[in-house]
């Protein structure tokens, strides 16, 4: 007898050479609606391009004619100086003004709230005719003592021109923007680094030169990278002051030979272009702040 509260054990099935169960038939999950989406979209997107190529209305032999033009090159080249000089004065006022609103100064966050309250309030193609027409409402522009004496004056006819109105505008647009970008990206930094950074005594420059700005680069970025192409996108509304960017030089290609839709291809197809290489930079910068990021 058994002194144990075991089951008996049957000895010839323990001895017996284990069986392997049998094998199970794995069934992938199926999404029939899914490749009916797949076939509809390419449907769709093969009719498109059938249409791009057989539709005379596309007047592609235009389009290649135009597409290197003297005139549409020079004025592609109008629109990456505006992206530029825009781009370089608008994120440099708006990182001054990110910091004014970080500062413990109540004046100076007041101030810096108040620039971009106004100016994302107010229209950009506003700014640029108001910038545009500045000697309307003054004559002239003088520097000395404030509410004194002034030792030189200039007359603003002469000093705000078409091209230097629209690089004014689009900048001061552009530094609301950025400010606000770059604020983001800062107070995404946590702040015990920068409390650490104090205790082992690293000056304030240093730590917003290595610690802070590096870090906040990874915040920074992709708005930044969105906000420089819509800019670049959006010089052409400069066109109002008669400016010869790529959309103005368009206007006034069709304008003269009626050909409508190939300039306007045209257009689209440097946008395109620019917008991809930016992206293509946007990319690589992207990947250089990413070293040592987990993601």
């Amino acid at each position: 007898m058994s002194l144990t509260s075991d089951p008996p054990v049957d000895l010839a099935r323990a001895q017996a050479p284990a069986t392997d169960p049998p094998a199970l038939r794995i069934v992938p999950v199926r999404h029939p609606w899914r490749w009916v989406a797949v076939a509809a979209t390419a449907v769709v997107l093969a009719q498109f391009l059938h249409g791009l190529v057989t539709n005379p209305g596309w007047e592609w032999d235009v389009f290649a004619r135009f597409f290197a033009a003297d005139a549409i090159l020079q004025a592609v080249w109008v629109t990456l100086q505006l992206t530029f000089y825009g781009t370089a004065l608008g994120f440099a006022l708006g990182i001054v003004l990110a910091f004014m609103r970080l500062s413990a100064n109540p004046f100076l966050k007041a101030v810096a709230f108040g620039y971009i309250w106004a100016f994302r309030s107010i229209p950009l193609i506003v700014q640029l005719l108001f910038w545009f027409n500045l000697a309307y409402l003054y004559k002239e522009l003088s520097l000395g003592i404030p509410f004194g004496p002034s030792f030189w004056s200039f007359d603003t006819m002469g000093l705000v021109g078409a091209m230097s109105a629209a690089v004014l505008g689009l900048a001061l647009h552009q530094a609301a923007y950025a400010a606000e970008i770059v604020r983001g990206g800062v107070l995404a930094v946590d702040g015990g680094q920068l409390e650490a950074a104090a205790a082992l005594g690293i000056p304030r420059l240093r730590q917003l030169r290595r610690i802070v700005l590096p870090q906040a680069m990874r915040s920074i970025l992709p708005n930044a990278a969105n906000e420089i192409i819509s800019l670049f996108k959006g010089t052409s509304i400069v066109s109002v002051m008669a400016i010869g960017e790529l959309f103005y030089q368009v206007q006034v290609v069709y304008g003269r030979n009626g050909r409508v839709v190939p300039l306007l291809m045209v257009a689209t197809a440097w946008y395109v272009l620019l917008t991809t290489a930016l992206s293509v930079v946007q990319h690589y910068v992207e990947r250089h702040y990413a070293k040592g990021s987990t993601r």
